[in-house]
């Protein structure tokens, strides 16, 4: 294996259950290029140096091309007008200043420290209704009977969905989540489904907003559609729906791989299973080691808008960047036995939600969600144990997280 095709080697799918060698090697050269074009930064320092760096964008998404219908005014009228709009108004995460730093703030006024403090009672009823549901079963499937519902659950709590539309809404975050994959890019096959999610997204967003204005409830969708300077919205619909989508996606995808690699972590080291579930106090440490050692984002790219000089290698303008996040998670120049699983490790400061501009807005929730989760499944699952040991992993290597994991138990206390 050459050093240009890592990150090739990164994306194929067997190499999913264990891609840390190949981070291991990436870091013998802290800033490689690809064999197409594409520039690897691996190290923490090197992580450090870039994440905060204005000549780095995010704005590195390809232009929004729905395919053709074949009908005239739909291919030559409306979608070129879907696409213009779609590439005005993506993601904040796909944004930069001060469009992001606008957006940003007034998404962070929603995510008060007394909103998520207030989501605790909910979050602890909602992981023991589900964990209830297992009761008389032998076996759990963590992802589909815990991880996957939680958190669409609260997502959709906080933005004001009817909960009979939680099923849907499911539906749409696993097929949006493929959008974050880079090589969901070049797929027209991907595209096209994920042009479909968006739409039917919109579509639902749009009526939902216009019934939050019209009798307004203690959510934050009504907080995101109030009313800014001279009586004009905050924020626009468009990037009120954007903004919405967002939230569902990367919300439910980061929280259910955080919670899955979590579990499967400590049912590979019982001793700290068993640590929690007496000291539930640990709780904050042990997230805070997960997402080092088994991290919900693995990486995200970027495009260099200027030369930029990183440990001596100089990165073109116009290159695409990969921030490989979970491999400076393990940088044993910054982490003493980074391989190690070690919630007592002191200074733990990882990229596991990201860094600078686009840290992770929902990432105080996420860490709810995850601590509450965590606990209770360790207190109320007796005699867990791993089905399979490496689970099935979905396809995705950005969001890495098991497709499925298969939980013995001998009963639900």
């Amino acid at each position: 294996m050459s050093d240009e095709t890592l990150f090739a080697q990164v994306l194929a799918p067997k190499n999913r259950a264990d891609p840390y060698p190949l981070y291991a090697r990436m870091r013998e050269t802290p800033v490689s290029r690809q064999a197409d074009g594409s520039y690897l930064v691996s190290t923490q320092a090197a992580l450090r140096s870039l994440i905060f760096d204005p000549r780095l964008s995010s704005e590195d998404l390809p232009p929004s091309r729905r395919p053709a219908t074949g009908n005239p005014p739909t291919d030559w009228i409306l979608n070129p007008i879907r696409n213009r709009v779609v590439n005005a108004h993506r993601p904040l995460i796909f944004r930069v200043p001060p469009d992001h730093d606008t957006l940003r703030g007034i998404v962070m006024k929603e995510f008060t420290i007394a909103r998520v403090r207030d989501s605790h009672a909910k979050v602890a009823t909602l992981v023991d209704a589900l964990i209830d549901k297992c009761r008389g079963r032998d076996t759990v499937c963590l992802v589909d009977d815990l991880s996957c519902p939680l958190p669409v659950a609260v997502i959709c709590e906080l933005l004001g969905v009817p909960e009979a539309d939680e099923r849907q809404f499911h539906a749409w975050a696993t097929r949006r989540a493929t959008a974050l994959e880079p090589d969901a890019r070049h797929d027209e096959a991907g595209r096209r489904e994920i042009a479909a999610t968006f739409d039917a997204i919109s579509d639902y967003m749009r009526r939902l907003i216009r019934e939050k204005r019209r009798h307004p409830a203690d959510d934050m969708l009504r907080g995101l559609t109030a009313r800014g300077g001279r009586g004009r919205p905050a924020m626009g619909d468009i990037d009120l729906i954007s903004t919405a989508i967002l939230l569902l996606v990367a919300g439910r995808e980061t929280t259910v791989n955080l919670i899955t690699n979590g579990m499967l972590t400590l049912l590979r080291h019982p001793d700290e299973l068993e640590k929690l579930k007496a000291d539930p106090k640990r709780a904050p440490r042990v997230i805070e080691e997960i997402l080092r050692h088994e991290p919900p984002v693995h990486f995200r790219t970027r495009r260099a808008l200027d030369d930029i000089d990183v440990e001596g290698t100089t990165i073109p303008a116009g290159s695409s960047v990969v921030l490989m996040l979970a491999a400076g998670n393990r940088d044993p120049a910054r982490f003493t036995q980074p391989d190690r699983f070690d919630p007592d490790r002191n200074d733990n400061q990882h990229f596991g939600f990201g860094g600078g501009l686009h840290y992770c807005v929902g990432a105080p929730l996420a860490r709810v969600e995850a601590e509450i989760a965590l606990v209770t499944l360790c207190q109320r699952l007796v005699a867990p144990r791993l089905l399979d040991d490496p689970p099935p992993y979905r396809a995705g290597a950005s969001l890495r997280g098991p497709k499925n994991l298969g939980i013995a138990i001998a009963g639900i206390a």
